[in-house]
């Protein structure tokens, strides 16, 4: 998709798209379209709904944006149209843009206008490629005002979260972790990012001990993927953050095997294609912030080679850790991942994120994430950012009186309570403990909202939570 502005529709023939807000002049907001109204009694802008009429021998669509829209709720408004209306859209399109618009709300229309291009169906024989989807495809936007960078911005987002929704929806023997690792080193060279990857070999040369103990059951080679995202031209010195996400290709549980849920679990990579996408995004828009991101990929499964509960295994940090459950693997690779990040790159931030606990879900159902830090100023950025886009967070305590819940008789630490209370929090204060008191540390379990039920599929899929969210942390400090 390629953007056009343009100051009128002479000439134009096709279909024209038309937001509007609620209880706003509608005469007004189209006097574009030589002072043809959309009826009132017929058309208010309520959220939600539409009114499709004539203009010119072109077809116009009114989209109601309802009184206050906020972010999310125009992306999925016209991430809607760009799905339901794929009949309509096959040729030229423009939407008209009044001055009553923000950057930030044009950001969010064309944003949702491309993720409207995605198609669950990866593997179907008969595919039907969006009319968007063509790179010769020209959005013509019609406004008197310039808002070429917020739309182009809009498609960048949109592109960086359409990768995490092919990552995340992908079956697991597509998307192993030496394909996450080919796509991290293609996306480098695309976009203009480092990528160093360690597989099994490297990871056990360097220590990478709690990492490797969850592949071992499996066939596929664990991929430790390192990416180092530098600012060309940018003014020293830069900030420095460090991005860490979990990256399970698929989590049988161990020989804790699961009872439940297993069929989903081919998205408990979600929290490394949050980091994947945001990687790719931070370096597409060239933010002026030096970028270090870890993933590491292992597939937990189940085989003679498995690791065992009561297991000890030695951490890359030094630390000796007790295996109580199997199925609590995503805190081992990221506590080896945050230990590496912390001793070889020691970024001024650091911000994991993770398909963690059900816990987490428990606790907020599917409407956040649960965010842990004991930095005031950067759980307030987050939670303000997250506001902002639809991408909410709620901070939960690491208070010190949950340390026993991972203190270990015969080991320095214990990877799971035993408990069935708490689990989220104990499972943050075990990733504490691999932070070596970092000052500026984020931990995000966004097990509830990384993927899904929605209107734009049958079955549960990626939601690209966490994408857009690490991409303004970055942008915002």
């Amino acid at each position: 998709m390629k953007i056009k502005i343009i100051p009128d529709l002479e000439g134009f023939s096709g279909t024209i798209l038309i937001p509007i807000f609620e209880n706003e002049e509608v005469d007004r907001n189209t006097v574009i379209l030589e002072n043809t109204s959309v009826p009132s009694t017929l058309f208010s802008g309520k959220k939600d709904s539409t009114y499709a009429f004539q203009y010119k021998n072109n077809l116009c669509l009114a989209i109601g944006l309802g009184k206050q829209a906020d972010y999310k709720t125009i992306k999925t408004i016209f991430r809607r149209v760009a799905t339901k209306q794929q009949d309509l859209l096959n040729e030229d399109v423009a939407i008209v843009i009044s001055e009553n618009f923000s950057a930030t709300q044009v950001e969010a229309i064309i944003s949702g206008l491309l993720l409207g291009t995605y198609n669950l169906g990866h593997y179907k024989k008969e595919q039907k490629n969006h009319a968007f989807l063509n790179p010769n495809f020209i959005l013509n936007i019609v406004t008197t005002l310039n808002f070429k960078l917020a739309a182009e911005r809009g498609i960048k987002i949109a592109h960086a979260q359409l990768a995490n929704f092919h990552l995340v929806d992908l079956p697991p023997n597509t998307v192993t972790p030496k394909y996450l690792a080919n796509w991290a080193i293609e996306k480098g060279k695309q976009y203009g990012f480092d990528v160093v990857v360690l597989g099994h070999e490297d990871a056990k040369i360097a220590g990478l001990g709690a990492f490797l103990a969850v592949g071992k059951g499996s066939e596929q080679e664990p991929q430790f993927v390192i990416m180092k995202y530098v600012p060309k031209n940018a003014i020293q010195p830069l900030k420095h953050v460090g991005l860490v996400g979990k990256g399970i290709t698929f989590d049988t549980g161990g020989l804790n095997i699961k009872t439940a849920g297993m069929l989903h679990m081919k998205c408990d990579m979600a929290g490394g294609a949050a980091v994947f996408g945001a990687m790719q995004l931070i370096a597409d828009l060239q933010l002026p912030i030096k970028v270090t991101a870890i993933v590491p990929c292992a597939e937990n499964a189940v085989d003679a080679k498995s690791f065992l509960p009561s297991d000890v295994i030695k951490s890359y940090s030094g630390h000796s850790i007790e295996i109580i459950d199997t199925d609590a693997e995503g805190r081992l690779i990221l506590a080896d991942a945050l230990s590496y990040m912390i001793k070889n790159f020691n970024p001024e931030y650091l911000i994991d994120i993770a398909t963690l606990t059900g816990s987490s879900v428990g606790t907020f159902g599917y409407e956040c994430g649960a965010l842990f830090t004991n930095n005031s100023k950067i759980a307030e950025q987050l939670q303000v950012n997250g506001d902002a886009i639809g991408e909410r967070l709620w901070q939960l305590p690491l208070w010190d009186c949950y340390k026993s819940d991972i203190q270990s008789d015969i080991a320095d630490v214990k990877n799971y309570s035993g408990k069935a209370v708490a689990g989220a929090i104990s499972a943050a204060k075990f990733l504490e403990y691999f932070t070596n008191e970092h000052p500026a540390w984020a931990h995000l379990d966004i097990a509830g909202v990384a993927f899904g039920d929605d209107e734009f599929a049958k079955s549960k899929h990626a939601t690209g939570y966490g994408v857009h969210l690490l991409t303004l942390f970055v942008e915002n400090l």
